[in-house]
């Protein structure tokens, strides 16, 4: 069975956020220079349910966790 490799885009889509270009660069303009000390899932931009998917991708180490670390780089 092949992994299915997610985008940048299929997240924002997951997570119900923009996920045009335009809005992935507002949110990472936005929500950019996230201290090292906060998880991403507790940073205090996200929603409960946006929270609890990000955490679940980590703990999990789900099919996502690649992409879900991606933009936790870009936040920083």
């Amino acid at each position: 069975m092949e992994t299915p490799i997610h985008s940048i885009v299929s997240l924002f889509d997951q997570l119900g956020l923009n996920s045009t270009e335009e809005g992935i660069s507002n949110f990472i303009e936005k929500n950019g220079s996230l201290s090292d000390s906060i998880e991403l899932h507790k940073a205090s931009f996200w929603n409960p349910s946006q929270a609890t998917f990000l955490k679940e991708v980590l703990d999990e180490d789900a099919d996502w966790v690649e992409i879900v670390n991606q933009l936790d780089e870009m936040l920083r």
